[in-house]
């Protein structure tokens, strides 16, 4: 099975000073929840991509521990960059893709496989109004042709079937579709998951469901109750 889950937020090292942390019962002791989660649905044959914001570390020496419970879980593991993985510097995702080969293998600018599908991704942006309008379009601009070198990525080893991880949603609550969404349509993507948006007021900001003939699907962790989505 393909599974995706978003924002374990984990934070074994460093504080976790978001006001999620009290303003949900879904956040008290997440980390046991989303252990738990993973245990009840995910086997050795399996696997999952982690949507981004995986840890709370600035370099990966803060992130040891989290990283280290992360491995522990079963299955394979394909990890996407969040806007809070600081210590994931895109130039460096080579580095971390051989430093854990084996453990963790990190979507950026590359893809992965599943059977006959390819895995493409980035980080993606959605302007949630604390970026002026030109610094968030080129926040956009820049994600946009991340995302495309995914995908070419892919379509070079001969891949015609595509799924899209982002962490930010694909489009912001004012929007009726983005780069992101086009260029899904433009590949014939299947389907696009994306995590990143927190609370119930939250879980609608975005396309869920079936638009213009792709999947479009939320999988923050408390969305999901901790419980990995299964994708294919």
């Amino acid at each position: 099975m393909l599974y995706a889950i978003g924002d374990p937020h984990l934070h074994f090292s460093v504080p976790l000073s978001l006001p999620m942390e009290t303003s949900s019962p879904l956040w008290r002791d997440h980390e046991e929840r989303f252990r738990e989660g993973w245990l009840h649905t995910v086997t050795e044959e399996d696997t999952v991509v982690v949507c981004g914001d995986i840890s709370f570390g600035r370099n990966e020496q803060q992130c040891r521990r989290d990283f280290d419970f992360l491995a522990a879980l079963p299955g394979r593991k394909i990890l996407l960059r969040g806007n809070h993985d600081n210590y994931w510097d895109v130039k460096k995702t080579e580095k971390l893709n051989e430093r854990w080969k084996g453990t963790f293998s990190f979507l950026q600018n590359n893809h992965f496989s599943y059977g006959s599908v390819a895995l493409v991704g980035t980080k993606g942006y959605a302007w949630e109004g604390k970026d002026t309008p030109e610094h968030a379009e080129m926040l956009v601009e820049r994600e946009a042709e991340r995302l495309e070198m995914s995908f070419q990525s892919a379509a070079r080893e001969g891949f015609s079937r595509f799924i899209v991880f982002l962490h930010f949603p694909p489009t912001n609550y004012t929007q009726r579709t983005s780069i992101f969404c086009r260029m899904a349509e433009k590949w014939g993507a299947e389907q696009v998951i994306y995590a990143h948006c927190h609370g119930r007021h939250r879980f609608d900001d975005s396309i869920r469901g079936m638009y213009k003939g792709i999947r479009y699907t939320l999988v923050s962790g408390d969305c999901l109750n901790w419980r990995p989505f299964r994708v294919l």
